[in-house]
């Protein structure tokens, strides 16, 4: 959000249904974080549910982001410490 990505408008709903890792046939990233990832990963903190055991959701980010024209190391950073937070939970 701080980075001017989000959207005031989700997506269609088909194409949040994506079967594809990220949605990345129908959705860019910042798109699937902001209407999945976010609060698919809310809910599940929310409810109490065993978290995953492994994310590589930062190398994803660096790939899907590559080329951005606005800056994209916050978002990188903080997605590598969400992979890191959850390979310590599993330990």
């Amino acid at each position: 959000q701080a980075a001017g990505q989000w959207q005031m408008l989700p997506p269609p709903a088909a194409a949040l249904a994506s079967t594809l890792p990220f949605c990345c046939d129908t959705l860019r990233f910042t798109e699937w974080l902001q209407w999945l990832f976010i609060p698919r990963t809310r809910a599940v903190l929310d409810a109490g549910e065993p978290l995953p055991s492994v994310s590589g959701i930062a190398p994803m980010a660096e790939e899907a982001l590559d080329g951005c024209e606005w800056g994209t190391a916050r978002i990188v950073s903080l997605l590598a410490r969400f992979d890191r937070l959850i390979a310590a939970a599993s330990d």
